[in-house]
């Protein structure tokens, strides 16, 4: 399963961008507002950082002005996939887009039927919230395991992109599902690295060298 990272603070996708980990970024206008940047440079500069996927997000809700964002946005890099929600104008614009080979994340999945329709428009990426549904009592990993079977029934290309991670264990769900990609903040991938037993294991084998007196270098 691919890791995005899910910020726009380009200080930390460049820390972790460097262990070669990172599969690409996803941001969203409020991501860009918190970083208090310029939403065309802060892309810009992501996209040189990292060579996989940086979804960039529209901000209109009318068809023709959310289509030409989505171009604009598109032409600021190769590896811009521009973001759009899941309503109708937006997946009008995820069509048009996608038929002109230009990569489209839809946005804001909240259920099976609408990822349906997001595969059949032509995205690249459906980003279903499964936090977001789980602070309403839902099941979100529900429905990540429903959307990757409907789309493993009828081969569908549409990439499934878990989005609203809250921790370690959504992203080890999504990836026994068979989820394509997790977006997560960097906390969580910090998470990842972290076991009790791990630093207990380093640590007596540090000491157990030490007595040796030896030195590899």
């Amino acid at each position: 399963m691919k890791l995005f990272l899910d910020t726009a603070n380009l200080d930390e996708i460049r820390a972790l961008a460097e262990t070669g980990l990172v599969d690409g970024v996803t941001t969203n206008p409020s991501l860009i507002a918190k970083s208090g940047r310029d939403m065309a440079e802060t892309i810009a500069e992501i996209c040189a950082m990292v060579a996989g996927p940086v979804s960039a997000e529209v901000t209109a809700t009318d068809p023709g002005q959310m289509l030409a964002e989505g171009r604009k946005l598109a032409a600021i890099a190769n590896n811009v996939a521009v973001k759009v929600p899941l309503t109708p104008a937006g997946l009008a614009t995820c069509k048009s887009l996608s038929d002109d080979g230009i990569m489209v994340n839809v946005t804001l999945c909240f259920s099976p039927a609408q990822a349906m329709l997001a595969a059949k428009a032509g995205a690249r990426f459906i980003s279903p919230f499964i936090g977001r549904l789980d602070d309403l009592g839902r099941d979100g990993m529900g429905l990540i395991e429903d959307i990757v079977t409907i789309y493993a029934n009828y081969d569908f290309a549409t990439e499934v992109l878990v989005a609203s991670v809250r921790g370690v264990q959504h992203v080890v769900d999504a990836a026994l599902i068979g989820a394509d990609v997790a977006t997560v903040p960097p906390s969580v991938i910090h998470a990842m690295y972290k076991h009790p037993m791990t630093d207990k294991g380093l640590e007596a084998f540090l000491a157990d060298w030490e007595k040796t007196g030896q030195s590899i270098l």
